[in-house]
């Protein structure tokens, strides 16, 4: 397997992939895609424009009767093939996310097997879009239930994971016959551009997959939500911008996902095992370097433990080689970007000022590029600002409890609700506690909880609607009921 060198790039389709044709952006526009290990420019690569963005709508809509008639398992063959192209690619596509993400190649790695699989998943579901037909309870008609797809979809993608949150959306609007515009996070739009690459290779007819990298994304993605045409939204992102997109697609009425922010608690009750307890907090915490909304983001320990808890957790932590993502050395690689860097930084440092104590790490080190080194802070105050946002870095804050409806109650303290964890021995208890959290999602003596099959989102400002599993195919399909007698 070969992996993906700077010399490469130009192999990529670095303009606009609109209706089967890589073009440039109407006025020429070009952005830069900077590696966030250096800081350098990797390369540069069309900046779409408004104009683009209804061109982008146009090969859609061309595109778009003739995918929602193609049969299911056509659409299931080209899938399925798309999976396997990801496959014989990995190398090449983890390196390539590695290079403008900054990730270390293992989450890299990690991150392409996810991806791929929910082409493959989703391959087995389009011919599942099943419908039902029963008798009227008045017996006066049938009811007859059919599943068609929601039409042309725009997609915006975060960089935190550039190509899972792509297939996660791609995948199941395909497999539901709709068409779609790919608007990827400017900080990582190469991996995006490859994916059409993959997809176009893999059999998607011409407007079918359309990617449209911008920097001008509030307008571009404006313009797109303004169209008559577009019926579906789906977002991952902050929850901040979530409101945003939420107001513009209410003046057309368009169906929308959202998958928003998270403020996730790791739960350490005084039963765990804390070999357990702190391998899974190594999974939740420091996959992607903390640069993941289901990231653990708080540490609720229980006091009986939490000493003993901490210094496993920083003992671990202190020992991950810091480095390139690139580097098959490399455990924690760079944040995306500077200013992710400097968030992370500002909120460990008000943090200590307000009375926590940094037991490893703590600071930027001074080399070039956008690190943070990995950190474990203690006697984290419960009105820190740390535990109110999220931190979206190597930064475990641990606060402790003596009474478990204390942690619960802190646990649901906010307006997030995507993941929670818990660990303890006693399964009833762990049941018990699950069911109180107020989450989308919980990973019970677990520090993973994603997966293709499983329906992924969250409660209250977390988000709208599910992504994966069969519940992720039906958020691009519409119920049309025909009533009928015969």
């Amino acid at each position: 397997m070969a992996d993906f060198s700077l010399d490469r790039i130009a192999d990529l389709p670095l303009d606009l992939c609109l209706g089967g044709e890589v073009v440039p952006a109407s006025d020429g526009g070009r952005f830069d895609v900077l590696d966030p290990a250096t800081g350098a420019v990797l390369t540069t690569v069309a900046d779409g424009t408004v104009d683009d963005a209804v061109a982008a709508v146009d090969a859609a809509d061309a595109a778009a009767a003739g995918w929602a008639a193609t049969p299911p398992r056509e659409r299931a063959e080209i899938l399925r093939r798309a999976f396997e192209l990801m496959t014989e690619r990995r190398e090449e596509i983890a390196h390539l996310i590695s290079l403008e993400n900054g990730k270390a190649l293992p989450d890299a790695r990690g991150e392409t097997a996810y991806a791929a699989e929910f082409f493959r998943w989703y391959a087995e579901e389009a011919v599942r879009a099943s419908g039902s037909v029963m008798t009227a309870p008045s017996g006066a008609n049938r009811i007859v239930v059919l599943q068609q797809p929601v039409g042309i979809a725009v997609l915006v993608t975060p960089w935190n994971f550039p190509a899972a949150m792509a297939t996660r959306k791609i995948g199941p609007a395909l497999a539901a016959g709709c068409t779609v515009i790919l608007k990827p996070a400017s900080d990582t739009p190469l991996t995006a551009l490859l994916m059409a690459k993959i997809l176009e290779d893999a059999g998607v007819p011409a407007g079918v997959v359309n990617v449209l990298p911008a920097r001008r994304s509030g307008p571009v993605v404006s313009a797109m939500l303004h169209d008559p045409r577009v019926r579906k939204l789906s977002f991952t992102g902050s929850t901040e911008v979530g409101r945003v997109l939420l107001r513009e697609a209410a003046d057309q009425v368009v169906n929308c996902s959202m998958e928003l922010g998270g403020n996730a608690p790791f739960l350490v009750l005084d039963d765990a095992d804390l070999d357990a307890a702190v391998d899974g907090a190594m999974i939740a915490k420091m996959r992607n370097a903390g640069e993941a909304c289901t990231a653990a983001n708080r540490f609720y320990v229980h006091e009986a433990v939490a000493a003993e808890f901490g210094r496993r957790l920083a003992e671990r932590m202190s020992a991950l080689r810091v480095g390139p993502g690139t580097s098959d050395d490399t455990e924690v690689g760079p944040l995306v970007n500077d200013e992710s860097a400097a968030k992370v930084d500002e909120l460990v440092q008000g943090a200590v000022a307000a009375g926590a104590r940094v037991v490893v790490g703590g600071r930027r080190p001074e080399r070039e590029g956008f690190y943070y080194e990995p950190t474990v802070l203690l006697d984290v105050p419960v009105d820190a600002a740390i535990l109110g946002e999220e931190i979206f870095g190597p930064v475990a804050p641990i606060i402790t409890f003596t009474d478990e409806a204390d942690a619960i109650r802190m646990a649901n303290d906010t307006e997030y609700g995507l993941v929670s964890y818990v660990y303890t021995r006693d399964l009833a208890r762990g049941l018990r506690v699950s069911e109180q959290l107020d989450a989308g999602m919980v990973g019970l003596n677990r520090g993973l909880v994603s997966d293709p099959a499983a329906p992924f989102g969250g409660t209250k400002q977390s988000g709208i609607g599910r992504e994966g599993g069969h519940e992720g195919m039906l958020d691009y399909l519409e119920s049309k009921y025909v009533a009928v007698s015969w």
